[in-house]
């Protein structure tokens, strides 16, 4: 499920944006994106309709690796990181959950290169990791897919699905699924 059609990639005009409350705005094209350290995940995913797939293997860029590089410099005040992707869907995701190591802007899944109905060129991947319960597992859609831009904010601002009755955390381990409204 996403919102509007897949989108066209041209590697000469897209770009990734890092915004908000953040000491410094961060532009990336794709050439530059690619250029960036380089994190590998296996982790479990686990969508909301109730289907979970196991021992996927990802590839991307780790936004904590990022933050611990200095590359991306969040203020004090961010708590939140609120994805914008094409046709104006959002998400967001506490930026504690953010930070995690089952978090990644993934490019690949099992080392080829997503395709682009599941978000080429780049998308966030959120999932969990087997053994490892230190850390806030979300469902799937708390990753938006064509990803363009990361701000962050002071306070929560609902994406698409939490504004549309999907939970606002969206915690899998205690079936934060819908919102109750």
């Amino acid at each position: 499920m996403h919102n509007g059609p897949v989108p066209t990639f041209d590697e000469q005009t897209w770009d990734l944006t890092v915004f908000g409350e953040v000491e410094q705005d961060v532009r990336w094209g794709w050439g530059e994106l690619c250029q960036l350290p380089r994190a590998r995940a296996t982790m479990d995913i686990h969508c909301v309709t109730a289907w979970s797939k196991l021992d996927t293997e990802r590839e991307g860029v780790s936004l904590r690796d990022l933050v611990d590089r200095g590359l991306v410099r969040p203020k004090p005040s961010a708590t939140v990181l609120v994805q914008h992707c094409e046709f104006g869907y959002t998400t967001n995701l506490p930026l504690s959950a953010a930070m995690g190591e089952n978090v990644l802007l993934a490019t690949h899944f099992g080392g080829d290169p997503i395709v682009p109905e599941h978000g080429f060129p780049l998308r966030v991947v959120c999932g969990a990791i087997p053994g490892r319960e230190d850390r806030e597992d979300v469902y799937l859609w708390k990753g938006g897919r064509w990803l363009r831009g990361l701000k962050f904010l002071s306070e929560d601002r609902p994406g698409y699905w939490e504004q549309a009755g999907y939970h606002n955390r969206g915690r899998v381990w205690v079936q934060e699924r819908f919102s109750g409204r």
